[in-house]
């Protein structure tokens, strides 16, 4: 996401990281990885449960996606960091486009199951263009 940074922007996009973590460990994060993002806290991982984040299976969050995930970070020079906290946490990707409207809502099977930004940002354009046609 972070290549696309500027075309996020071009766009009006803004982006919002949440995390379950607690702030010292999300603030390290924030640090190792300098974050430029909103980092937000949801210990109680009430937003998780509401967009139906639960609970992975142990085969969603150490099966072979996982493992190929680390091998392609390693290929990259990047090592995984540890894991901390509650691991079987699911996560996912909820893009809202300004109108309030969810355009894409997607739980992941696992903590390698992320779409691409483009899979991300066709929609939420044919959204934007939507909108557009309907003011003019």
């Amino acid at each position: 996401m972070r290549r696309r940074e500027g075309e996020l922007e071009a766009l009006g996009l803004r982006v919002a990281v949440v995390t379950f973590e607690s702030r010292e460990i999300a603030a390290g994060h924030a640090h190792a990885t300098d974050l430029r993002w909103p980092l937000l806290l949801d210990p109680s991982r009430t937003l998780y449960a509401a967009y139906g984040m639960g609970q992975g299976t142990s085969w969603q969050v150490w099966g072979p996606a996982t493992w190929w995930a680390y091998a392609r970070l390693l290929a990259r020079g990047r090592r995984p960091e540890p894991a901390t906290g509650y691991i079987d946490q699911l996560g996912g990707d909820v893009l809202i486009d300004p109108s309030g409207r969810v355009v894409i809502h997607h739980v992941g099977e696992g903590p390698a199951d992320r779409p691409s930004i483009d899979a991300l940002l066709v929609p939420l354009r044919n959204s934007m263009d939507t909108q557009a046609a309907r003011r003019s």
